[in-house]
């Protein structure tokens, strides 16, 4: 039986929150949540996230970078251009439907964006991939 030591389960616990804490300050920003409601639409070059939100080229490619960084989202190459994408569209749905649900529960009735609500058909997708 392998016995785990106090000091190793403080460490691993630190290592997962310190992973948990990027995931949600990358949905803590303002900015990197538009980008994330927009990508949600579909997949987007930079300069056409420029356009869209009217952010400097800068602004929208530090936000993108923090967001592959924490693989909230993704890149496909075509060309000289980089498409953007949400890595995992359906389980971030699925964050986004839980804190309107904890929203909702403390009264405050925010709706993020209509292409990130979760269904119940979607609810019920991710169930059965899970199982």
């Amino acid at each position: 039986m392998t016995m785990i030591h106090e000091s190793e389960t403080r460490d691993s616990d630190s290592v997962a929150t310190a992973v948990y804490a990027h995931l949600f300050q990358a949905l803590a920003d303002p900015t990197r949540l538009a980008v994330v409601q927009h990508l949600a639409s579909g997949e987007h070059r930079v300069r056409d996230l420029v356009g869209h939100m009217g952010f400097a080229q800068s602004t929208v490619s530090k936000h993108l970078g923090f967001l592959l960084e924490c693989g909230l989202a993704t890149t496909r190459p075509e060309g000289r251009s980089t498409w953007y994408s949400l890595a995992d569209p359906t389980r971030l749905k699925n964050l986004i439907a839980a804190a309107e649900t904890l929203l909702n529960a403390g009264g405050s009735h925010a709706v993020l964006c209509t292409h990130l609500r979760t269904t119940d058909e979607d609810r019920q997708t991710a169930e059965m991939e899970n199982k």
